[in-house]
């Protein structure tokens, strides 16, 4: 049996995705967004153990990141940190990700990330040197569920 390696149209494209953030029951397109990336931190404690040298660790907890970037047109954010400005009514929101890309034999992942919460974000800006404006997003998040998971590629069993 020779060495079994992974075909290259499996590998899923960058660009083939879908995004979208409801907020209070809203459900909006986010095509805007140009990157997003969340992620999961396990909080772990050391655990001494009698006759070893090394601790041992012990997961405790986790923890939800993200960051996201996105065209500069869109004031659904800005509206979230004013009304919070106003009123001290922090606002939690979903953002769902699909990756799904026909040419791989993979199919489709979905992951909706839950109770999210903007970090803050930018009030106004421009660029008179630029090509287009963008903005960045940080986040946390409380939960997460994947109702669509990647299929094992056929070499991987």
């Amino acid at each position: 049996m020779g060495n079994i390696t992974m075909k290259a149209k499996d590998a899923i494209s960058a660009q083939l995705a879908e995004c979208f953030v409801t907020i209070e029951g809203n459900r909006y397109n986010f095509m805007q967004a140009i990157n997003l990336e969340a992620s999961m931190d396990k909080n772990k404690t050391e655990v001494p153990i009698l006759g070893k040298t090394a601790k041992g660790n012990k997961a405790s907890g986790w923890s939800g990141t993200g960051k996201a970037t996105f065209h500069y047109n869109t004031s659904i954010f800005r509206k979230l940190l004013y009304r919070y400005k106003e009123t001290g009514e922090d606002i939690y929101f979903d953002i769902q990700v699909t990756n799904e890309d026909s040419t791989s034999t993979v199919g489709r992942q979905t992951i909706i990330l839950k109770d999210c919460n903007i970090d803050g974000g930018i009030l106004a800006k421009f660029d008179a040197d630029g090509d287009y404006l963008d903005e960045d997003m940080d986040f946390t998040f409380e939960d997460w569920e994947m109702p669509e998971e990647f299929d094992l590629l056929e070499s991987m069993m």
